[in-house]
């Protein structure tokens, strides 16, 4: 383990670059120091984990008496282990927009964020700041955090990562992205990310299984699987859910994403050019209920970044 998280030679994702962090950045373009983009509430994620209108309105008991609050408490960390040529968060995940914040800084940002209301600490793309996090998530739960932990990533981790994270997070949010690894490594410039991302899911699954909820119907512990359709068959939708079905099964809720919209970034790719058609994405949904996923959170096609947050504010 000791190797694992050892900043001077990273191994910590399935890339292993073995960048010497401490002096320089490694293939995800972070070095040691904690680094995030964005905090805020954030009312654009699945509802039960941002809340539906009505549980926004919910009394809140804070440090600061009672407010009227909710949303996810969405971290945005800079940087990532994968390099997504259509990522909606180009700014920070390639150019590594941000700001460097100590582990005192990202104490006080979550119980900052648990005092406004929000339902839970929503980690996004933590995955090359892991060997970071643990202790502050851990010194996190020990001072008296209530509301769940939750893993926001792309699902390109190790088993050892995952499990060393395991009774720390409440939530797993896995993207799974691709269900070809020819189309991962040409669109996202990683290898093997299939098998290495279904082995991951699966570690996630065993700690924390079906997702569960409290009585307002926000999720408090479980893993729910994201998948973005990409236009032209591109992410393998259908494949993906029959990899996810034969991995664990149906009970596992889904959040089937159909917000793709083309960046500036993919103007040298034709197939990325334009939003997914009706017709795709509905393919989609029936594949995943002919396997049996009766857990499916769907959306309408509405291919803008409204949902974006501001990185610049």
């Amino acid at each position: 383990m000791t190797e694992l998280f050892d900043q001077s030679s990273c191994i910590v994702c399935p890339r292993e670059c073995r960048a010497d962090r401490t002096q320089n950045k490694g293939a995800c373009g972070a070095d040691v120091n904690l680094k995030i983009s964005l905090a805020t509430l954030h009312y654009g994620e699945e509802p039960v984990l941002s809340g539906f209108e009505a549980r926004r309105a919910r009394i809140v008991t804070s440090s600061q008496g009672e407010t009227l609050s909710g949303g996810s408490g969405t971290i945005f960390f800079s940087n990532c282990n994968l390099h997504c040529i259509y990522c909606q968060n180009y700014q920070i995940s390639h150019l590594g927009q941000g700001r460097y914040i100590s582990d005192e800084d990202l104490l006080n940002i979550i119980f900052g964020l648990q005092d406004e209301g929000a339902l839970n600490i929503n980690l996004v793309s933590p995955t090359q700041y892991t060997a970071q996090l643990i202790p502050i998530l851990r010194q996190a739960k020990a001072a008296g955090l209530r509301i769940p932990i939750v893993w926001n990533s792309n699902a390109y981790e190790k088993v050892e990562c995952i499990r060393a994270l395991g009774e720390l997070v409440d939530i797993w949010l896995p993207d799974f992205k691709y269900a070809d690894a020819a189309q991962a490594r040409k669109y996202s410039g990683i290898s093997n990310y299939p098998a290495t991302a279904i082995e991951a899911i699966k570690t996630m699954w065993e700690y924390a299984g079906e997702l569960q909820t409290d009585f307002l119907g926000v999720a408090t512990r479980g893993v729910m699987i994201r998948h973005l359709v990409l236009p032209n068959g591109i992410s393998g939708s259908k494949e993906a859910l029959h990899m996810i079905y034969g991995a664990i099964g149906n009970t596992v809720s889904l959040s089937l994403m159909a917000q793709y919209y083309p960046t500036a970034a993919c103007a040298a790719y034709p197939e990325l050019s334009r939003s997914i058609t009706y017709d795709e994405y509905q393919e989609v949904l029936e594949t995943a209920e002919e396997l049996g996923f009766d857990n499916i959170f769907a959306q309408e096609i509405r291919p803008t970044p409204d949902w974006t947050p501001d990185f610049d504010r």
